[in-house]
């Protein structure tokens, strides 16, 4: 009987050894892949995901489908994304909205690290420092005097709890100066206002920016990556003009929802990998003032934890919240 069971049970070992290599051996991807992306079309996420399906389409031979599902800072998009079939087959663009979701909002219908597998960081890009040509002020330490030599009298235009908002704050804090909160609804809008003189400083994407930049509309101080940029090499970084460790940029990566097979992500995260090393791909991301990135999943797991750490801490320092 002993032996009879022993043979049974290798059986069943060798059995569940076969059907596990069939599972593996299976081709991926074999259908279309879903890719999530949780804002409108036209923004900074979509026009990445567009950049990296285009690429990806002619890698995998399958279609890839932009699925916006813009609503709730982002948070609309990401539930869906991480109640997803953990199978290889949705994708999800998370951004630094993503990480500065659990500072700003109460509670979260999803968990940013138990409920997504980190693919890779695909990209990051800075925000400018520019401020309205009435302020007297050309660098990011004439600022820093100026609101320290009038706390609270120099106001800023902000998106009422996103980026706009919450780098700010973190400049705020760490030059110890204190500038008012002027929310709009989004970015242009916020620029706008500066241009107008109804604020006096904004720190917004790069790319949002620099023509009025360059008009002079407004007046670039800094940028806020850890190092200058190609298409304004002259603008030094706010860490090199006397806020030594600052850095805050929007950034771009790949999710996929826990349980995803490992096999999978790193198929997914070579391909992304290669991509973002073309050289057409980086010189399209340069010319709009972003750094082409490209890492693993390890790497960009460790990144999204302490981003999410810091803009945690910012957000109770500052107060802000999502409106």
């Amino acid at each position: 009987m002993n032996a009879l069971r022993s043979i049974q049970c290798a059986a069943f070992a060798l059995a569940g050894i076969i059907f596990a290599t069939s599972v593996f051996a299976q081709p991926y991807p074999e259908k279309p892949l879903r890719f999530i992306v949780p804002y409108a079309p036209g923004g900074g996420a979509d026009i990445m995901a567009r950049i990296l399906q285009t690429k990806l389409v002619d890698r995998i031979g399958q279609q890839v489908v932009i699925d916006n599902r813009p609503g709730a800072g982002g948070n609309i998009g990401a539930d869906v994304a991480a109640k997803a079939p953990a199978n290889g087959y949705t994708l999800f663009m998370a951004t630094a909205n993503f990480s500065m979701a659990p500072g700003l909002f109460g509670k979260l219908p999803f968990d940013p690290v138990r409920d997504f597998a980190p693919v890779s960081l695909l990209a990051k890009s800075p925000s400018i420092v520019a401020v309205n040509p009435s302020l007297p002020a050309n660098s990011i330490k004439e600022l820093i005097n100026l609101a320290k030599a009038s706390p609270g009298k120099i106001n800023y235009a902000s998106d009422g709890g996103g980026p706009l908002q919450l780098f700010v704050e973190l400049l705020k804090t760490m030059a110890k100066v204190d500038l008012t909160n002027i929310p709009y609804n989004s970015t242009g809008p916020a620029a706008i206002a500066t241009i107008a003189g109804e604020t006096s400083v904004i720190v917004a994407p790069a790319p949002a920016l620099i023509p009025f930049a360059k008009s002079g509309r407004l007046r670039a101080l800094a940028v806020t990556s850890a190092q200058r940029i190609q298409v304004m090499r002259e603008l030094p970084t706010v860490a090199e003009s006397g806020v030594p460790g600052f850095e805050a940029n929007q950034w771009y990566g790949i999710l996929v929802p826990t349980g995803t097979p490992a096999a999978i992500i790193g198929e997914l995260n070579r391909q992304c990998v290669a991509i973002m090393q073309m050289s057409d791909i980086k010189e399209r991301l340069a010319h709009d003032a972003a750094i082409a990135i490209g890492n693993s999943p390890a790497e960009f797991g460790r990144f999204l934890k302490e981003d999410i750490d810091k803009w945690t801490t910012a957000a109770k320092l500052s107060g802000a919240h999502a409106r």
